[in-house]
């Protein structure tokens, strides 16, 4: 009984020695990894990707100016519209009418120089019509907040008053940066 034993025990040794092995031999599946995409960062439970960046950008969401890291500045941008919008939702303003969502989006699609280049930034970005119209609904919802919030400013502070607005609801949030930049 006990050479039996042993036997398993040999037999047991044996095959966790070559299942060690196997990776390192060709009959272990070769794996490759692709990067799809990349988290740059969530905030307030929502994440911003490099796509939602570069879309930002190809689209004329959001510029980056001439400030130094295009995609810093995009994203730092996008996780703003990110906290107004989260506040905006808790408020409710009024939905946009049809109409202004109509005119944004051809304004949007006045920046390319034919349907067909309009379509294909588009489909670089992975929109499509439905999303796009749902990202303009959301800026015209903060547009209307930041109207209502902020209506009785001094019109020469209002930007400054929003700017530290936002600066207290990046403090009070939820924020993950991911984003490191590149040298």
């Amino acid at each position: 009984m006990q050479i039996g034993w042993r036997a398993s025990v040999a037999t047991l040794a044996v095959f966790v020695a070559l299942a060690g092995l196997l990776p390192a031999t060709s009959l272990a599946p070769r794996v490759s990894a692709e990067t799809i995409d990349r988290v740059l960062a969530v905030v307030a439970g929502q994440i911003i990707t490099l796509s939602d960046v570069t879309a930002a950008q190809l689209l004329g969401l959001q510029s980056a100016g001439n400030d130094g890291d295009p995609v810093r500045v995009v994203l730092s941008k996008l996780m703003d519209r990110e906290l107004v919008l989260a506040e905006a939702d808790r408020y409710a303003p009024p939905e946009p009418a049809a109409d202004a969502i109509e005119r944004e989006i051809s304004v949007i699609r006045g920046r390319f120089p034919s349907g067909e280049s309009f379509a294909a930034a588009l489909a670089r970005c992975g929109f499509d019509d439905r999303r796009l119209r749902e990202l303009v609904r959301q800026d015209l919802r903060i547009r209307s907040y930041e109207e209502q919030r902020f209506a009785a400013a001094d019109p020469a502070r209002r930007q400054a008053l929003i700017d530290e607005w936002v600066a207290g609801l990046r403090r009070r949030a939820d924020i993950i940066d991911l984003y490191l930049q590149q040298k």
